[in-house]
């Protein structure tokens, strides 16, 4: 069968290249193609535009690039139409995806989507959507299942594949003075930096995490290099300031590390997975007319999926024009040097994982797919 996926970002990259393993072992004669990035091509997608090329975040800058936006969904229409796959599968990042959930079907394709847009947080009317649009559902988060449920939409929870991801992860037993030596770093404790996928994330969000890389002498900042990014997107804001960029070992970096400060989104459940303490930080273009502006469209608490998972405020959010260097000094201080804060968010974390479940979530998802497909064809 061919399948189309279209992910728009470093996490959906990720689930998106496990489920495309999956799919090939429930259906050796898979033909692949879609929107994503580097994991997905190196699962066997043929990939027709990278995400870095299309990524766009943030309720000012989205506003400001309205036109770029229309001539890539425009794109990626055109492109399902000439390819006619059997199903699209759609993998978060909402905004594109449901557009795209209505076109294809309304030229008769089957529409499968692989981790549900935020629908819970905020833009509750876009359930509406889902239920016109979309053939099958698939959640990864249990509450989401009773959410669907309000609106009589039946979805398919199979757990969470970052579970499987962690699970998997090179280097599991590895000691910190292993991950030092391999990487050429000094015997110094690590405070790790996951600032994003996104040039937006960077410009916004990594100036004021290096902030703190004069207050802890005694500390090594390392930047966990994305994907999406090389080394020339980081020297603007890197210049003289003494810290190192690791590519592909985010996982292998935040698990030595002793704290970090992670962009709010994905990774900071991975994050939790890996029972680092952290910071959550997040800004964008508009400052407080933008956080005034999530704070009156968004329904939940909070900003971090640890925290919505554990249901309360397990680590502290920064946001907007509350990301600042006192802030953020406070707040890393005391997960660096207060045992108890420490343990507490350890504590949470352990109950965070629980709550998710086993690992084999991409095989389950990719078999619940390859079995409906052939159901409903």
């Amino acid at each position: 069968m061919r399948y189309y996926i279209i992910a728009g970002e470093a996490s959906g990259d990720l689930h998106a290249s496990n489920l495309i393993r999956g799919l090939r072992q429930e259906d050796p004669e898979a033909a692949i193609r879609g929107w994503g990035g580097e994991l997905m091509e190196r699962a066997g997608c043929e990939i027709v535009r990278y995400y870095k090329d299309t990524a766009i975040m943030g309720f000012v800058t989205v506003v400001r690039n309205l036109g770029k936006i229309r001539e890539n969904i425009r794109l990626c229409c055109e492109d399902i139409r000439e390819w006619q796959p059997d199903v699209v599968i759609l993998v978060d990042y909402a905004g594109f995806n449901l557009r795209i959930a209505r076109f294809a079907k309304t030229i008769g394709l089957k529409v499968f989507y692989y981790i549900s847009p935020k629908l819970w947080a905020w833009n509750t009317g876009r359930v509406k959507k889902i239920k016109r649009y979309v053939d099958r559902m698939y959640t990864i988060f249990p509450f989401e299942t009773e959410f669907y449920k309000r609106y009589g939409y039946p979805v398919q929870y199979g757990g969470n594949p970052l579970v499987d991801a962690i699970a998997e992860r090179p280097c599991r037993e590895e000691t910190f003075e292993e991950f030092i030596r391999a990487n050429d770093l000094p015997d110094k404790p690590i405070v790790a930096l996951l600032a994003g996928s996104r040039t937006q994330e960077l410009k916004y969000v990594l100036p004021t995490m290096l902030s703190m890389v004069s207050h802890f002498p005694d500390y090594q900042f390392i930047i966990a290099g994305a994907p999406s990014m090389q080394q020339k997107d980081y020297m603007p804001y890197v210049k003289e300031i003494p810290v190192r960029i690791v590519y592909g070992e985010t996982y292998r970096l935040v698990k030595q590390a002793k704290a970090a400060l992670v962009t709010s989104g994905t990774a900071t459940l991975e994050t939790a997975l890996l029972r680092t303490p952290q910071v959550v930080c997040y800004n964008g273009e508009g400052g407080w007319l933008s956080y005034y502006l999530f704070k009156w469209f968004v329904k939940v608490k909070y900003i971090s999926l640890v925290n919505l998972i554990f249901g309360g405020e397990l680590v502290r959010e920064l946001m907007m024009h509350h990301l600042t260097e006192q802030n953020v000094l406070r707040e890393l201080s005391r997960i660096l040097h207060q045992e108890q804060d420490r343990e507490r968010i350890v504590q949470g974390y352990d109950q965070v994982i629980e709550r998710l479940g086993a690992p084999g979530a991409s095989g389950r998802f990719a078999r619940m797919m390859v079995r409906d497909l052939r159901d409903i064809l």
